[in-house]
């Protein structure tokens, strides 16, 4: 039951993250023009970082149940390096002056754009792994 439990709990933190993530990336390459960077930013990107804070505790949940099956499997381990670059994307992207200048006046350069580009490769990417993973 506690299984179960916890893979649910890790899909929900999942889809908390690949929601909001997917729709910053977006809005930051140009759609939902009606809605502005500067409000749905900062709330999306605390979201995604829940999400992937979620994921990371229950995913370790899961992980200690095989480990060694899980270190054995590439799907697996392509996972693992996938979210590795999604995250240091977004720590990245954080620290980055154009973000912090298109969360306070709208404009989203393009050393913004290229970010979330790679974003929605890393993230979309790690949940092909992720589905992979049990198929190999």
């Amino acid at each position: 039951m506690a299984y179960l439990l916890v893979n649910a709990a890790h899909i929900l933190s999942i889809g908390l993250l690949f929601g909001a993530i997917v729709t910053l990336d977006l809005k930051i390459l140009g759609l939902f023009k009606q809605y502005p960077i500067t409000v749905l930013g900062p709330p999306l990107s605390r979201v995604a970082a829940a999400g992937v804070a979620l994921a990371a505790v229950t995913g370790l949940m899961l992980f200690s149940v095989r480990p060694m099956a899980y270190l054995q499997n590439t799907a697996f381990l392509i996972k693992i390096g996938l979210i590795g670059l999604g995250v240091i994307n977004a720590l990245v992207l954080s620290r980055n002056r154009y973000w912090r200048l298109a969360l306070l006046q709208g404009k989203t350069h393009w050393k913004v754009r290229l970010p979330a580009l790679l974003s929605l490769i890393f993230w979309v990417s790690a949940i092909v792994a992720g589905r992979w993973t049990g198929f190999v």
